[in-house]
């Protein structure tokens, strides 16, 4: 995953650095354990190219929903939370703006447990990033980036720069090598293709859905930056390009693992699996290499999340939805109560890791689920405005066309997310949604505004509250564990 928030550095782009910033704003952590993920989720290979292709032409589709609201739209400069208030109302903006705020900072609990699992390789004392010394190191991490925010430190071009060159070395190194030396062997990726049928092809494939999802989150911010381009139509060019070029490197490290190790064996890796891929083909230096990969790509990355977490509540509060406390600023700039209640969040999470021997997947699992809602309510939006066409009476029958095929793929591919991340996610998910009805009301009253102001806003606020009951009830019964 991964928005490491890559900044252009200087104030247009051309083809090549616009396509740059698109791939090292979204690939981050993910690439390095997606493999070892789907296989450990009971996808063999068959269901994982299936898994591919779908989430390619869904992922972008839904690119193109924001790149086409973007145009469309550019008054709404708060992205997510301002589509899903445009399209839906206030109640559902606010819950688009709140899912997007907890996936974000989600994200960085999953990127520390990552990182001290990749620093563990190097320093046994942190195991597998879920133990006390990397829960410890963990909780420095993010209250010294805390820290950093705090004094302004809002833009990392420097640092996005090495990150985003040191993420990109050991996967191209990972897929040379492995051609050159012909390390891949057909028999074991044949072996891999169909399993032994225990699990249903269907499940196989909706068993990917985190990790796809995952991998691609940071799209959507992609396609705000390339509004730098020197030229409109490099956007479309650098857009597609871009979006091949990610969509290339995972299924060619995806492709490539199911032919090194059978799928049981993939599955068995610890974190990142990458790792241990490359390790079994050349030896030690290859599991270091990919180590210190995503050591230097998770630095970058949880910065920038760091400040996208903080700054999507702020914005929020300061359009009137989060609670007030929310639009404290200190004297640098920075929004500081959103920074401590967001890092606050993160430490309470990274003390459950401790409790739980909780997993970066488990969190990066949550995470996708988090972002699904804001994903699926942006893509209604776009199909909303296009069906009214709105702003689109001077577009051709071709642009017409083209602006109804993504809107209506975009739509399509977020209700599948839902579907495919299945009942027990949707009910977790529910129940990381059901709090912010509280920080809601509380917005509302501060302004004197009346809180539910259409019948189906109280309808949506009680079946979250219920779907969160009966969360804690599968939870609590033991029949269903998110941790």
């Amino acid at each position: 995953m991964g928005n490491d928030n890559g900044a252009a550095g200087g104030k247009e782009l051309g083809l090549v650095r616009l396509t740059g910033v698109i791939i090292g704003s979204t690939i981050g952590g993910g690439v390095f354990s997606m493999a070892g993920d789907m296989a450990a989720g009971g996808a063999n290979t068959a269901a994982v190219l299936v898994a591919w292709v779908i989430a390619g032409i869904g992922m972008y589709g839904l690119m193109m929903c924001f790149f086409g609201l973007n145009k469309l739209k550019p008054e709404l400069t708060n992205g997510i939370y301002s589509y899903a208030k445009a399209g839906f109302g206030d109640f559902v903006g606010f819950n688009s703006a709140w899912g997007y705020w907890i996936s974000a900072l989600l994200c960085n609990v999953a990127y520390t447990t990552l990182l001290f699992a990749a620093i563990g390789y190097f320093l046994p004392v942190f195991g597998v990033g879920n133990n006390l010394p990397s829960i410890i190191g963990a909780s420095i991490v993010i209250w010294f980036l805390n820290y950093l925010v705090l004094r302004g430190l809002k833009e990392a071009t420097a640092i996005n720069v090495v990150t985003t060159i040191a993420k990109l070395i050991p996967i191209f190194v990972f897929v040379l090598t492995i051609i050159v030396i012909r390390a891949f062997d057909p028999a074991i990726f044949m072996n891999n293709f169909w399993g032994d049928g225990s699990v249903s092809f269907m499940d196989q494939v909706k068993s990917t859905t985190g990790a796809t999802v995952w991998g691609f989150i940071g799209v959507e911010g992609a396609v705000v930056v390339s509004a730098r381009a020197k030229k409109s139509s490099d956007v479309g060019k650098a857009s597609m390009i871009g979006f091949l070029g990610i969509l290339a490197i995972y299924l060619l490290t995806s492709i490539l693992s199911m032919g090194i190790m059978t799928r049981e064996e993939l599955a068995a890796l610890g974190n990142p699996p990458m790792a241990g891929i490359f390790e079994s083909v050349v030896g030690p230096w290859g599991g270091a290499l990919v180590n210190l990969g995503v050591i230097f790509s998770l630095a970058g990355a949880l910065l920038g999340w760091t400040i996208i977490a903080a700054e999507t509540p702020f914005m929020a509060a300061k359009l009137g939805v989060f609670s007030k406390a929310f639009e404290k600023e200190n004297k640098h700039g920075a929004p500081s109560f959103s920074l401590f209640m967001t890092n606050g969040i993160i430490q309470l999470f990274l003390i459950v890791i401790f409790f739980n021997d909780s997993t970066y997947q488990v969190f990066y699992n949550l995470s996708a689920s988090m972002i699904m809602v804001p994903y699926l309510l942006s893509a209604m939006y776009y199909l909303k405005v296009v069906l009214k066409k709105d702003g689109l009476q001077s577009h051709t029958g071709s642009q017409l066309l083209s602006a109804r095929v993504f809107s209506l793929l975009g739509t399509i591919y977020g209700a599948w997310l839902l579907y495919a991340s299945g009942l027990m996610s949707v009910l977790v998910t529910s129940l990381l949604y059901a709090p912010g009805i509280i920080v809601y009301i509380k917005g509302k009253k501060e302004l004197g505004e009346k809180t539910f102001d259409r019948p189906v806003n109280l309808f949506i606020a009680v079946a979250l509250v219920a779907l969160a009951v009966i969360s804690v009830g599968v939870i609590a019964t033991g029949t269903y564990s998110p941790l």
